[in-house]
């Protein structure tokens, strides 16, 4: 019986012990709430001791996040069109004690995605539902991050990015747009042909009248002088070919005739 009084006995101090420490991990901050207040110091990653009886430890995580909103919102032509957003975002660790006594735990539904809500339709509000089909969804998501931002101010939260990542638009009104698309596209492809074919017209244009300026200089230095000298050099070849040939010629041009041996 005494062996089991000081197995619980030393159990239980082993459980008080473990108690009265508590861990802070990579990517979170700790603060000490004693007696409902929290006191000015913010911990960092560690082992620290703590009076479980009249302390709490809250940790805060300063890492990276991903926050996930999905919302309606309006279009330039009055759409309402369903959008999901995902919103990375972290907390600044000197931050972290304002933030909590503040806004409190809680302070991504509080702060980003209320702001979300606020911001995200006055910015797709003026741009086309096929706009979010598009480059411009680019602009869409950095647009809302910047009003984010600019409403949060230096309160510690740090948006890093908007990211728009799926859009739900009625079915009649995605497949008409889609084909608009598709249109544009197709008539995009029929400017470069045209433009292309033009290009070739260009170069035809230019190289017909290369030619002809080509056979103009060639034209113009023939003239009788150079035709008989041309003869002259005609005969004497002629006259050293060892094959039997016929030349009809009235002395100022040749004519030949081949005789094929046989």
């Amino acid at each position: 019986m005494k062996k089991v009084s000081l197995s619980l006995i030393v159990l239980s101090v082993a459980i008080l012990c473990t108690s009265c420490f508590t861990v802070i991990r990579p990517g979170e901050v700790g603060l000490k709430r004693r007696l409902g207040r929290i006191v000015d110091k913010t911990f960092t990653p560690g082992l620290y001791p703590y009076n479980f009886f009249a302390t709490a430890i809250i940790k805060v995580p300063v890492r990276t996040q991903n926050l996930i909103v999905t919302e309606e919102l309006p279009t330039k032509e009055g759409l309402n069109v369903t959008a999901e957003f995902s919103i990375i975002y972290h907390l600044k660790p000197d931050k972290a004690k304002t933030i909590v006594e503040t806004i409190g735990l809680k302070y991504d539904e509080v702060v980003i995605t209320s702001v979300l809500r606020s911001a995200a339709p006055n910015v797709t509000s003026k741009f086309l539902a096929k706009d979010l089909y598009t480059g411009e969804r680019i602009n869409i998501a950095k647009g809302i991050a910047d009003s984010i931002t600019h409403v949060i101010g230096d309160r510690g939260v740090v948006i890093e990015a908007v990211l728009l990542k799926s859009i739900k638009l009625p079915a009649g009104l995605a497949r008409s747009i889609e084909q608009k698309l598709q249109a544009e596209q197709e008539a995009q492809q029929m400017e470069f042909i045209l433009q292309r074919e033009k290009k070739e017209a260009e170069r035809k244009i230019i190289e017909a009248e290369g030619i002809k300026k080509s056979q103009q200089i060639i034209t113009e230095g023939l003239n009788p002088l150079i035709i008989q000298y041309k003869s002259i050099d005609a005969f004497k070849l002629l006259s050293t070919s060892p094959n039997t040939k016929i030349v009809v010629t009235d002395g100022k041009t040749p004519f030949l005739i081949n005789q094929d041996p046989k």
